[in-house]
C-alpha cells in the first residue's frame, strides 16, 4: 500500500522542466481564474513556471525574456478537457469520418468514396448519427454492403456506444442469427431473426478484435495525431477516459522522448486495475502523464438507448435501457480502488445508472473507512457524465461528495432528441450543470471527443448559452441550468485540476504555478454568446512551452 506522503510525493512532480521557454506574454486581456485578482496586463514566466502576474508597470526587469504578444486575444488559465478520448480523436483523423453526414444516402456517399480511395484492408470509420436524418433510422449491413461491396466493414455511432457491422465482418466475427448478446448489449436484429448490423455497447466487443489499433506503430501516430488536434484547439490537458491499459507504457515513452506536448491524465481501462492498484499512481516526464484512475461503465449512451432509466424510455416503451455492470460485480473493485489509493471514474447517463453509481459509492465509502484509504477523505472520485439525474439525487453530489464530470455540448446536440426519449418531466434533471454547482458541487467541463467534435469554444459556449450552434433552444430546454461566465471558466480550467489533484499547480495564473496558458482570438468572458464558437486558439502553452501558435 502507498502511503499518503509517498503518494503526494508521486504526484507534486519537480519544478523543472527542461524545455521550458521564459516569456514576457501581453498585448491582450488576461484573465488568471484568481476572483481577488480576476485580469491582469502582463504575465512573466520563468523555468516553466509563472514569475509574474499583474500591471505592467512595476513588473520586473523582463531582459532576457521572450516576448508574446497576444495581439488582442484574451488569455486565460490552460483548458483542459476533463473527459476525451485522445486515441479515438488520433483515429478520427486517420480513418473515415463521418461527422455531419445529412443523411444516410449522404454518410454511404463518403463510404463509397473511401473504399475506392481505399481498395485494401478493413474500413473502420466513425461519427454518423441518426438523430436529424430524414430517413430516421440507424445505419444497417445491408446498407454498408451496396456502399462497399464485399468489404470488411465498421462503423460506429458518434456516440461510441453502437457500431455496425458489415455483412462480412459479421461473419468474420461468427455473428448471426443464434449469437446471444453479451450482458450489457444488444444485437439488433430484424422481423426474420438476423442481424440487422448494428451492435450496442456490449455487442460492440463481438466485433473489436477485427479493427486496426493492435498495430503499435498505428496507435502511435494515431496519438501524435490527437496530441496535434487537441493543442490547435487550444487544450492544454486532457482527462484520457478509458485509456487502454496496454497503451499506458506507450505514452509514458511518447513523453520521455518530446512527442507528447499536452498534459494527459490517464482513466484506464478495466482491464489494467488490479496492475495499477498493485503498482499504485504512475507519474513521469514531471507529470506530463499521470495515470492513478479507474474507468468504468455503468450503463450506455440516450442516443441509442443504452442510458439505464428507472421508468421506459418515452418514445420506446419496451425498454428502460442496459446496466453494464451489478453491485455485487463492483462492490469489490471499488473497494480495492479505495485501498490503493487509486481514483475511480464511472460512466452514467440514465438516471437509474446515475443513482446506482451514487449509491454503489456510498456503499464503498462506508465500507472502507478513511483510516485504510492512503487519500484518507479525499478520494475524489467522479462520475462521467451525469447526464440524467432525479433531482432528489443531486444531494449524494453534494454530500459525498462526488465530482460530476460533465460535457456541456451534449446538451446542445441532444436537445434534439432527448425530450423525446425522456419526456418533459424527467428533464427536470438532465444537463443540470446550474443547479449542481448551485449545491457546491464540482463540475468538470469535457467534450467527450471524438463523439463531440471537441472544441473547448463549443464546449464553453454550451456551458454559457444552453443553445444549439445555430442558435436554438427549444421552449422546454431548461434555460436555468446554463451557468456563468466565470462558473464556466471554473469547469474547464481550475475544476479539472482539481479532479486530477493538482489544484495547487495548474488552473489559475498565479505566482509559481506551472504555466499553462490557452489564449483565443474571442473574449470569453465579454464576447456576445453567438461569436464564441466562431473563434480560433491562437495560443497553446505548457510549462511555458509554446505548443501552437496560429498564423
Amino acid at each position: 500500500m502507498i502511503r499518503a506522503a509517498a503518494l503526494a510525493f508521486l504526484l507534486a512532480g519537480t519544478a523543472f522542466s527542461a524545455q521550458a521557454q521564459d516569456l514576457l506574454i501581453r498585448g491582450g486581456p488576461i484573465y488568471t481564474g484568481v476572483e481577488a485578482n480576476p485580469t491582469a496586463e502582463t504575465v512573466q514566466v520563468r523555468g516553466g513556471r509563472i514569475a509574474y502576474v499583474g500591471p505592467a508597470a512595476g513588473a520586473p526587469d523582463a531582459t532576457g525574456l521572450e516576448v508574446v504578444d497576444l495581439k488582442g486575444s484574451a488569455m486565460f488559465p490552460g483548458f483542459t478537457d476533463g473527459h476525451a478520448h485522445l486515441d479515438g480523436i488520433g483515429w478520427r483523423e486517420l480513418t473515415l469520418n463521418l461527422e455531419g453526414s445529412s443523411s444516410v444516402a449522404d454518410a454511404m456517399a463518403k463510404l463509397a468514396a473511401w473504399a475506392q480511395a481505399h481498395p485494401e484492408g478493413q474500413i473502420v470509420g466513425r461519427g454518423w448519427i441518426e438523430t436529424h436524418w430524414p430517413e430516421d433510422r440507424f445505419l444497417t449491413a445491408a446498407d454498408l454492403d451496396a456502399a462497399a461491396p464485399g468489404r470488411m466493414v465498421l462503423l460506429s455511432r458518434a456516440d461510441g456506444h453502437a457500431v455496425v457491422a458489415s455483412s462480412a465482418a459479421l461473419t468474420a466475427a461468427g455473428i448471426d442469427g443464434s449469437t446471444p448478446a453479451p450482458t450489457g448489449g444488444e444485437i439488433l436484429k430484424g422481423p426474420d431473426g438476423r442481424p440487422t448490423g448494428l451492435l450496442v455497447d456490449a455487442a460492440e466487443q463481438l466485433v473489436a478484435r477485427l479493427t486496426p489499433q493492435a498495430d503499435p506503430e498505428a496507435t502511435r501516430e494515431a496519438y501524435r495525431a490527437g496530441f496535434r488536434v487537441e493543442a490547435a484547439y487550444g487544450w492544454t490537458g486532457v482527462h484520457f477516459m478509458s485509456a487502454p491499459w496496454k497503451d499506458i507504457p506507450l505514452l509514458e515513452q511518447m513523453a520521455r522522448d518530446g512527442e507528447a506536448p499536452l498534459r494527459i491524465y490517464n482513466s484506464v481501462t478495466p482491464d489494467g486495475a488490479a496492475e495499477l492498484i498493485a503498482g499504485g499512481p504512475r507519474n513521469v516526464a514531471d507529470g506530463r502523464i499521470i495515470t492513478r484512475a479507474i474507468k468504468y461503465y455503468a450503463d450506455g449512451a440516450l442516443g441509442s438507448r443504452g442510458a439505464a432509466l428507472f421508468a421506459p424510455y418515452s418514445d420506446r416503451p419496451d425498454t428502460t435501457g442496459l446496466m453494464q455492470i451489478t453491485a455485487e460485480e463492483i462492490g469489490p473493485l471499488y473497494q480495492a480502488a479505495l485501498r490503493g489509493g487509486i481514483q475511480i471514474a464511472t460512466h452514467a447517463i440514465g438516471d437509474r445508472g446515475n443513482a446506482s453509481v451514487a449509491s454503489w459509492y456510498a456503499s464503498a465509502l462506508e465500507d472502507v473507512p478513511p483510516s485504510e484509504r492512503p487519500n484518507g477523505q479525499d478520494v475524489r472520485w467522479r462520475i462521467e457524465h451525469a447526464q440524467v439525474l432525479r433531482p432528489s439525487d443531486y444531494a449524494y453530489f453534494a454530500n459525498l461528495p462526488i465530482i460530476a464530470s460533465m460535457q456541456p455540448s451534449h446538451a446542445i446536440g441532444d436537445l434534439h432528441f432527448a425530450p423525446a426519449r425522456l419526456g418533459d418531466r424527467r428533464l427536470d434533471g438532465a444537463y443540470a450543470w446550474h443547479s449542481l454547482t448551485d449545491m457546491g458541487v464540482i463540475v468538470v467541463g469535457g467534450s467527450d471527443a471524438p463523439v463531440e467534435r471537441g472544441a473547448p469554444l463549443i464546449e464553453f459556449y454550451a456551458a454559457v448559452a444552453r443553445r444549439d450552434l445555430q442558435g436554438f433552444q427549444g421552449p422546454d430546454w431548461r434555460p436555468q441550468e446554463a451557468v456563468d461566465r466565470a462558473t464556466a471558466l471554473k469547469m474547464f480550467t481550475l475544476w479539472p485540476a482539481y479532479a486530477s489533484f493538482r489544484e495547487t499547480e495548474l488552473g489559475t495564473i498565479e505566482v509559481g504555478k506551472r504555466a499553462d496558458f490557452t489564449a483565443f482570438d474571442v473574449d470569453l468572458m465579454t464576447a456576445p454568446f453567438a461569436d464564441i464558437p466562431n473563434g480560433k486558439a491562437t495560443l497553446t502553452v505548457v510549462d511555458g512551452v509554446i505548443v501552437h501558435r496560429a498564423d
